[in-house]
């Protein structure tokens, strides 16, 4: 209880800082729109922002409560022309500062989100003020009201939810496109060097057969024996070369079958445990199987390893995949030891990767790839929890009070001088303070409403998207 009451007490402390940061917020704003002072705008923009995110983090730790923060992706950097000059719109600077000054700008004074952490901070003191009285009988449901406040003006949209995830599908995209190019010239490098100067060399024997057929038959034999070692050593190499594309064996088995399989073609003393329930998609199964391959490769190669470990389990929708080997250790993905190339492969699922490689080894990589697996639990989501049900009818039993008789009532009354009191809270309050009492008790009530509104619709919408995509990748 006194955590809860300090709590409190912290919440309207901070109406302290808010009320002299409304007076700035507001001059800045009229000094950068209307007198032209662009300069102080993004200044404005990030002191705000860094006040709102504060709320957000405390709503997060106070209530459980966590409020996504609303932002639109920032703009990229801007990227020169081939001539070096930088656009922006029909003008050409040499350096990129004015452009990348000119998309922040954009980006800040078009965003729905700036705004509406300027109008949080308008009404934020006065909400605050409001709701001390539920705050000192019902610490824990003001708070929790005061959150859904919070959420209400603080929280994600849909369209800013719906851009992040445009910006996230995108560099994902450009991530597989680069791993994708990556890999087709590692294909077009192992044919040139491989399957292809063999095909050569098998073409040139057989020019000679052609020249030595009729003079010299023994001659000509035994380069015909060459030229079949040399066709089956290429049949090999291109078999090779496929099932680096991708093996059979992963196509057909699966992806513990498969890494048992490159376990007994490696070099090292592998042992592989798998905890697989249900088959991952064909693409998450080749990364998977392909960053395995690269792991124990490296290994071999580098780390002067002579044993490892490959273990494949799941937890629910998540695969998690750990490669332990008894190597040198020191591993680093800047020094191009593949770890690179293996986290780009990974980061077109979400996946990401951690790596424990102190001198001396061992070797310890883990990859986590989520929700990459099916699961069948979208049926079985909870219906809107108690807690929030008895939040949502005791919102709909108290809002019509400070709505509609503390609020427009009053104002009717205070309008057209009404003498009659009554239970009007604000009409017994001395004059200066009457219409401020009354435009907070309408805000408080019509912010009761659509707290009553959105708390089931949110639920609602949450599990209407896990139903409707099961197995999309988490973002991490």
């Amino acid at each position: 209880m006194l955590r809860r009451f300090g709590r409190i007490a912290a919440l309207l402390g901070l109406v302290v800082v808010e009320t002299p940061l409304v007076v700035v917020s507001v001059v800045m704003l009229v000094l950068s729109v209307a007198l032209g002072m662009v300069f102080l705008f993004p200044p404005q923009v990030r002191l705000v922002r860094r006040l709102a995110e504060l709320n957000r983090e405390l709503m997060r730790r106070w209530t459980g409560l966590a409020i996504e923060a609303p932002y639109l992706p920032k703009p990229p950097p801007p990227v020169p022309q081939a001539d070096g000059l930088y656009r922006y719109d029909r003008t050409l600077y040499k350096t990129p500062r004015v452009p990348a000054w000119n998309d922040r700008w954009k980006w800040l004074i078009t965003d729905p989100a700036t705004w509406r952490d300027d109008l949080w901070l308008l009404l934020d003191p006065m909400v605050k003020l409001t709701l001390v009285p539920v705050f000192l009988l019902l610490p824990s449901q003001g708070l929790r009201l005061y959150a859904l406040w919070s959420d209400l003006l603080l929280g994600a949209t849909a369209n800013s939810r719906l851009a992040n995830q445009v910006t996230h599908l995108k560099r994902t995209r450009n991530l597989a496109t680069d791993s994708q190019a990556a890999e087709m010239r590692r294909i077009e490098r192992d044919l040139h060097d491989g399957t292809q100067a063999r095909l050569v060399a098998i073409g040139m024997t057989l020019g000679a057969v052609e020249q030595l057929v009729e003079d010299d038959p023994a001659a000509a034999k035994a380069l015909l024996a060459k030229a079949r070692e040399a066709s089956s050593e290429t049949l090999t190499e291109l078999r090779r070369v496929i099932r680096g594309i991708h093996p059979p064996v992963l196509a057909e088995r699966g992806l513990g079958d498969a890494v048992r399989a490159l376990a007994m073609d490696s070099p090292l003393q592998v042992s592989v445990t798998v905890d697989l329930p249900d088959r991952p998609e064909p693409p998450v199964e080749a990364a998977a199987y392909f960053a395995v391959s690269e792991l124990l490769s490296n290994a071999a190669r580098h780390g002067d390893a002579g044993s490892a470990t490959v273990d494949i389990s799941t937890r629910d929708s998540d695969l998690r995949i750990t490669v332990t080997d008894d190597g040198l250790g020191g591993a680093d993905p800047a020094k191009g030891s593949g770890l690179a190339g293996i986290e780009r492969r990974l980061a077109a699922f979400d996946g990401v990767l951690a790596l424990n490689s102190p001198p001396g080894g061992p070797t310890t990589v883990t990859m986590h790839l989520p929700r990459v697996l099916p699961e069948h639990w979208a049926s079985g989501l909870p219906k809107l929890p108690r807690g929030k049900l008895i939040l949502v009818g005791a919102l709909w039993a108290t809002a019509w009070c400070p709505t509609f008789p503390q609020g427009f009532v009053a104002a009717i009354f205070k309008i057209f001088g009404v003498q009659e009191k009554t239970w009007f809270l604000a009409l017994h309050l001395p004059g200066p303070w009457q219409w401020p009492m009354i435009i907070a008790m309408i805000a408080l009530g019509l912010t009761m409403h659509i707290m009553a509104i959105r708390i089931p619709a949110v639920h609602n919408r949450d599990r209407w998207m896990v139903e409707a995509t099961p197995t999309k990748p988490w973002c991490s």
